[in-house]
């Protein structure tokens, strides 16, 4: 009977573990496979290709300009979170009235879709309807904010609205972060003479070194995952201006029925999420036998 107790938890968790190992890792060496097959509309296993795929779509200039594109949203997405995050953190650190009012207020956008918030951004930025034609009603005539359409400055329209939504995800880890810091260390700063920014710079932030490490380790993932936000604010325009290495890979799979190709690209992605995590995870694993 003890031993049936001891199985019954493994018993239970077994189906969902096995659901999850085949749909996720499954499909994972299914897309794989696919990516060394020549299929087109339909996958295709007779034609393998071998890594045809991958030459193919490292020939392609479309391919290059998503990759620039993930590093301009990538570096200037998670760098501009951060900063915000950070001052709105210090900010609401002071003990100012309406704290919670105004943490609720920085963390609200966190809590809708890229989909919404792309959406959003669409009518602000787009030159016919939001922000410029306001300016231009209230008799700023000479305000330009065209972004939108311009193929050079278009993914920095994405990064606006990312930033928009993520800072306050940022403010609420460092928040957290800036409140268990004992304030006697800030005391026993300011009386041996050191200014408010130089204690954050040679103190504080030193302290926080997780939070950052971990507040970057997941922008950056989001980062990678911008297929909703791109879709909804550009649809990867003017032309592919705007294209991200997940918008290629719908466009080649879905829309122009390269499925090989597409599963090409999302192979690559795969590798950059695991270039991201895996180091974290083996630096994490192999620091718990020292705490013990």
């Amino acid at each position: 009977m003890k031993s049936f107790e001891n199985l019954l938890p493994k018993l239970v968790i077994a189906p969902g573990f096995v659901l999850g190992f085949a749909f996720i890792y499954g499909l994972m060496i299914w897309n794989g496979v696919l990516s060394m097959t020549g299929s087109r509309m339909l996958p295709n296993y007779e034609n393998f290709v071998g890594l045809e795929q991958y030459a193919q779509l490292w020939t392609m200039d479309r391919w290059y300009v998503a990759l620039k594109n993930l590093g301009i949203f990538s570096v200037l997405y998670v760098g501009g979170s951060m900063l915000v995050g950070m001052i709105l953190a210090i900010f609401l650190d002071q003990k100012i009235r309406a704290e919670g009012w105004l943490r609720t207020i920085y963390l609200y956008p966190m809590a809708l879709s890229f989909i919404v918030t792309g959406t959003a951004w669409k009518w602000i930025l787009n030159p016919s309807d939001g922000l410029q034609k306001l300016m231009h009603d209230l008799g700023w005539t000479s305000f330009n904010f065209d972004w939108l359409v311009q193929s050079d400055y278009a993914i920095y329209c994405v990064v606006i609205a990312g930033i928009w939504q993520s800072a306050g995800f940022a403010m609420a880890l460092f928040l957290a972060g800036l409140r268990g810091i004992d304030d006697s260390i800030i005391k026993a700063a300011q009386i041996d003479g050191a200014s408010l920014p130089l204690i954050y710079w040679r103190i504080i932030l030193p302290i926080l070194r997780p939070v950052v490490f971990s507040t970057i380790l997941v922008l950056s993932h989001l980062s990678i995952k911008s297929f909703d936000l791109v879709m909804a604010l550009t649809a990867g325009g003017p032309g592919y201006a705007t294209d991200v290495p997940a918008t290629f890979m719908y466009t080649m799979s879905f829309t122009r029925g390269q499925i090989g190709l597409g599963a090409a690209s999302a192979t690559m992605m795969l590798a950059t999420v695991a270039a991201i995590v895996v180091p974290y995870l083996y630096s994490e694993l192999r620091s718990k036998p020292h705490d013990r």
